[in-house]
This record gives C-alpha cells, sequence and structure tokens, in this order.
C-alpha cells in the first residue's frame, strides 16, 4: 500500500520545526507562515480570526498537497503592524474564544444534568 504511516500525520520529526516564518520581499508587510502537522480546521479558523483585525490587509490558507500535512497561512498588515504581531494576537484571540466556548459547553452540561 503506497499510504503513509498513520503517525506521520501528527509526530514531528526529529529536527522538524512546528513553525516558520518567511517574509515577502515583494510585498511590503507581508510574511507566510508554514505549519507543519496541520491541515484545513487550523487555517480555515486562523484566517477567519486575522480577518477579523482591522489592521489586516490580507488573510489567506491553502493546504499544498493533500498528503502532506503541512498549512500555509499568508498575512499582510498595514505599515504600522507587523504579519508576526497580527499572527501571535490572533492565536491569543482564538484560544480565548476556544476556552470561552469549553467553559460554556461545560456549563450547559452541568445545566442539563441538574434538570433531568
Amino acid at each position: 500500500m503506497n499510504a503513509p504511516p498513520t503517525f506521520e500525520s501528527f509526530l514531528l520529526l526529529e529536527g522538524e520545526k512546528k513553525l516558520s516564518i518567511e517574509k515577502d520581499t515583494k510585498v511590503p508587510n507581508a510574511a507566510s507562515f508554514l505549519i507543519m502537522k496541520e491541515d484545513h480546521t487550523l487555517g480555515n479558523a486562523l484566517r477567519a480570526q486575522l480577518l477579523r483585525d482591522p489592521k489586516v490587509i490580507f488573510a489567506g490558507y491553502r493546504v499544498p498537497h493533500p498528503l502532506e500535512n503541512k498549512l500555509i497561512i499568508r498575512v499582510q498588515t498595514t505599515p504600522d503592524y507587523t504579519p508576526q504581531e497580527a499572527f501571535s494576537n490572533a492565536i491569543t484571540d482564538l484560544t480565548s474564544e476556544i476556552s470561552l466556548l469549553e467553559e460554556r459547553f461545560k456549563q450547559a452540561i452541568q445545566d442539563k444534568r441538574e434538570n433531568e
């Protein structure tokens, strides 16, 4: 069978970085973030969070190939804001939103059990 081993989809290999950043030399205030071992789930959530920031001009992502577990997120910002700052803020905000969602979900389950 030609399928790669299943553990390759989530384990980083020795010396492999989870995140690498490449600044764009042709477009001002733009960078590409390569995230290893991730897919559309994180890509779409981060893109949406980045686009909520008024200082972000462009945010998009792509998965280069379905069999490669990597994600490329491209960000362009206003001159007074770096793509790294935007990316960091988006991750922080997304983490906060997920924590809030988890709390509300647990509270809803607890309320439902109390009402039974």
